[in-house]
């Protein structure tokens, strides 16, 4: 006698195909919104990437904006796990504020798809992120992590007190961005490429002294 058949028997299979679909649909939106910003961006070339029925994309995500949202959200929370990774917790302060310098650097070069994301945002006013509980959950860690290596460098004398963490990361971040999102018009202005090794050693070399000579105790 065949066995009968339970309700949530194939749950599991239609939740994989949900999970490869959705994540179809953020990676094709993700080099749609890289190539074309949100303005530009169209839900039909999304699906034809994807390879699924444009219908998938307003049943999973709701609206080009909820999925604009869904994207950042997902590529702030690469950049923050990658920062996780580098263990700055188990660094001398220095070293860690170098080591995360460096690194949001090196990402930033090696991941120009968010800085386009952020461009759009901002152009949006940041709406998007305005609505987003997650995005400030993902990046609290980071605050508080760049908070405790200060604290330890105050402690050990390297570092003065009195930095805010969120400060010398917009800082940190800020040199990074203006000089990469506007590397067009800069190396026009100034009649030199700045995207050569040199010139981007050079501009590495130069943020990190501005952020380590400013927290340093002289």
């Amino acid at each position: 006698m065949a066995m009968a058949r339970t309700d949530d028997a194939p749950s599991a299979p239609r939740s994989r195909d949900a999970d490869r679909s959705q994540q179809a649909i953020l990676d094709a939106a993700a080099a749609e919104f890289a190539q074309h910003g949100l303005a530009g961006a169209r839900v039909d070339r999304i699906a034809e990437l994807a390879g699924l029925n444009k219908r998938l994309i307003y049943y999973y995500f709701g609206s080009k904006d909820d999925l604009f949202l869904a994207v950042l959200e997902a590529a702030y929370a690469r950049i923050r796990a990658a920062e996780q990774a580098l263990h700055l917790e188990d660094m001398p302060p220095a070293q860690a504020l170098q080591r995360l310098t460096e690194f949001t650097w090196d990402y930033y070069i090696a991941h120009p798809e968010f800085l386009t994301f952020l461009n759009s945002e901002n152009l949006h006013q940041g709406r998007h992120l305005a609505q987003s509980r997650k995005a400030q959950a993902v990046n609290s860690p980071l605050v508080e992590t760049l908070g405790a290596i200060l604290e330890r460098g105050r402690q050990d004398g390297s570092f003065r007190g009195g930095i805010d963490p969120v400060q010398l990361y917009m800082s940190i971040a800020g040199m990074a961005y203006f000089y990469l999102s506007n590397r067009f018009t800069l190396s026009a202005i100034f009649g030199r490429d700045l995207m050569t090794p040199k010139a981007r050693h050079e501009r590495l070399q130069h943020i990190s002294d501005v952020v380590l000579g400013y927290a340093l105790r002289n």
